[in-house]
Order: C-alpha cells, then structure tokens, then sequence
C-alpha cells in the first residue's frame, strides 16, 4: 500500500486501539461511582484494570497463534466484536464479581486486537516508514488517556458509570465499522508456532526488550493504575481535579507520542528509551519529594506523560527492527509484557497504598524501573539497533489521530 494512501487504514487502526485503550483504563477515572454503586473500595476498583491487563497478557501470545492463518482484518474485527461483549456485560453487571468477569471477555477481545492492531500497521507501509505508522496506531492508545479517560471520569460524574460503558460500547463498534471499510485485506503471513516464540525468544536481544517493556509498565501503572485515589491522597485532589490533571496527562503524551519518531530518527532506538527512562526516574522521584500542592501534583503528571508516550512506540519500533519476518510474535510478546506490567503495577499499587501513603508508593515505583535500566542495557550489547530515516514527504502524521 502506497504511504499515503495508508493514512485512513492507519487512523482506522488508531481509532480502535483509542477504543480498546478507553476500554482497558475508563476504570481508573471511574472508581468513585463504581466503587459507591457497587460497595467496594476505590483501590478494589483498581483490580479492575488487573484483570484486564492480566487476560490480555496471558491471551495475546496464544490469540497469535490460534488465528494466525486468518487475513489479519477479520482478526481486528473478531478482537473488537468481543470487546463490545464485555462491554455490554460490564454495562449491565449487577456486582462487582459480574463486573470483573466482564472484563475477562473484553480482555479477551483486546489480546486479539492490539497485536495485531500493531502488526497490520507495521505491515502496510514502507520499511522506512515503520517508526511512523506504528507511531499512529498506538497514538490511538495514548488518545485514550488524552480524552477517553478524563472523559471517562467527567461523564461517570454527571450520566453515571453504566452509561459511560455503554458510550465506550459504542465507540468500539464505530471503529469495527471504519476498520470494515477503510482497512483492506492483509494477508497474515506464516502462521507462528509455539516453537517459533521460543526462537524468538533465543534471538538477542528479544527477551531483554520485552523485560523492559514489562518493568517500565510495572513501575508506571503502580502509581497510574490507582491515580484517582493516588491524587486524593497525595495532593488532596477532589473529582474535578482528577480530571483535569488527567486530561493533562493525555495531552502531554500526545506530544510525547508524536516526538517519539522523530526523536527514534534523531537518537536512534537506544538512546530514545535511554532518555524515557531517566524522564521515568525524575518523575517518580519528583511525585514522592513535591510539596503535597494540587499544583505541583498536575505540573509532575504533565511531565510524566510526555517521557511515558516517548517510550512506546520507539520500543515496538526496536522490536520490528530486530525480526522483520516476525514482528507478530514480538509485538504479540510485547504487548503481553505491557499489559502483565499494567496488571502487576496496578495489583501492587491497589494492594500498597493504603499501607504505604501517597508520598512512598512512588518511592516503590523506582525498583521496577532501576531494573528496566538493567533490561535495557542488557538488549543494547548483543544487537545495537539503528533506525532507518523516514521520508519526510510521505509520512503520515502522527499527531492527527
């Protein structure tokens, strides 16, 4: 497919992922409601996103295999029809053990999508012009916290948590619609095997990127999985606050999202994620020595956001570079490492913060990330990657999601 006319298959890409995101995280910004409604606590409404992310990171690599003779657009499409099952089950949940179950089905739905949301993108451009177009596709994830979770948390407030769900059911359809008609057949290649995950493991370089990958979400999501109650006890945050400190996290990370090629061109793929993780560092260690200001709360966040998108794309970029001919099964491994860090992060920050309080739960955060570091370095020895620069002309623009 020429580069430029993949932009609407790209956007149409996006714009799923914008659902599947807005899907897996919306609980974060409606732990209030579903915590009155359903009598649980707000950090036990935080295990929410642990069941989600835990499903999705156990079912993408066998998703991968299971249907990976299928033409990758009726695996897209079959992944967002059983997100809009979980959808209306976890609308419709009359507990919160429904509710959880729930999103056992749409975490299902979500492992068949977002690997291959991530391989079809890779796979109907140019080479040169990978960075970019994957760049685009998870931009739809970066969206989701943009607009999707501070929405999210806005309209829990003011139509109630049941119809948030049932308006992000909806956003899940109309992206099947457009990805029904903008994508066009992709053939799925050769089929993985469970011995060709195991090959691909073996290849230097693979195993340590995807640790990374899952260390860096590990430390992330022990304090984002519970940002809600995290900025009420930290900073004193009230709904309103939350929101919009929210909201100016998912703008930042649009920013930081749309930097992420152009700085993979500039700096190569090592050095990108070098930088995201030292960005990483000062965060955590600016959210436990800050004054216990509302401002200082929004201002760290903001500052977060931008080296937390920095380092998404570049990392799926590394790893297509690194096996062209496999990029399914490492971006199927990638996004499970993602998604298990999100579960792990958000269980240990549900599970601590009460014990330890706002200022100390980012403390912890660092020795997940201190051993993303030692990940990181540890894939640069055997296997330097260098990224190959893009045409300026053709590229799509990520920033336009």
């Amino acid at each position: 497919m020429h580069p430029r006319s993949s932009t609407p298959a790209l956007l149409s890409l996006a714009l799923g992922y914008f659902a599947l995101g807005t899907a897996s995280l919306a609980v974060v910004g409606l732990s209030g409601p579903i915590a009155a409604d359903l009598r649980v606590s707000a950090a036990t409404v935080g295990t929410l996103v642990t069941v989600f992310s835990l499903v999705f990171a156990l079912a993408a690599p066998i998703a991968t295999i299971a249907l990976g003779r299928l033409d990758r657009r009726r695996v897209l499409l079959l992944g967002l029809a059983l997100m809009t099952i979980g959808g209306i089950a976890g609308a419709a949940a009359p507990t919160f053990a429904a509710l959880a179950a729930a999103r056992v089905a749409a975490g299902l739905g979500a492992a068949i999508f977002g690997p291959a949301a991530s391989a079809t993108g890779s796979m109907i451009v140019p080479a040169e012009q990978r960075p970019r177009a994957l760049a685009v596709v998870f931009g739809g994830m970066t969206a989701a916290t943009v607009l999707g979770v501070p929405l999210a948390s806005a309209a829990g407030t003011a139509i109630g948590w049941r119809a948030t769900m049932a308006a992000v059911v909806a956003l899940t359809l109309v992206a099947g619609g457009l990805l029904a008609v903008l994508l066009p057949s992709v053939a799925a290649g050769p089929a993985p095997t469970a011995r060709a995950f195991a090959g691909v493991l073996r290849t230097p370089g693979a195993a340590s990127m995807i640790a990374t990958t899952l260390l860096v979400l590990t430390a992330q999501f022990t304090v984002y999985g519970v940002a809600g109650a995290y900025l009420a006890t930290r900073f004193g945050a009230g709904p309103g606050l939350v929101s919009l400190t929210l909201l100016v996290f998912g703008a930042l990370g649009m920013v930081g999202n749309a930097a992420g090629a152009r700085v993979y061109t500039r700096l190569g793929g090592g050095r990108t994620i070098a930088l995201a993780l030292a960005g990483l560092t000062i965060t955590f260690l600016a959210l436990a020595g800050v004054p216990a200001l509302p401002v200082a709360g929004v201002a760290v966040f903001a500052f977060w956001a931008f080296f937390n998108t920095l380092f998404m794309a570049p990392q799926q970029a590394r790893l297509v570079e690194l096996l062209p001919e496999q990029r399914g099964i490492l971006l199927a491994l990638n996004a499970s490492a993602l998604y298990l860090g999100m579960s792990l992060g958000s269980l240990l920050g549900s599970g601590l913060l009460p014990a330890l309080g706002g200022r100390w739960l980012p403390a912890l955060a660092l020795t997940p990330l201190a051993l993303a570091a030692g990940a990181h370095a540890a894939s640069l020895r055997p296997r330097p990657t260098r990224p190959t620069a893009p045409a300026a002309t053709s590229a799509p623009a990520p920033a336009h999601h």
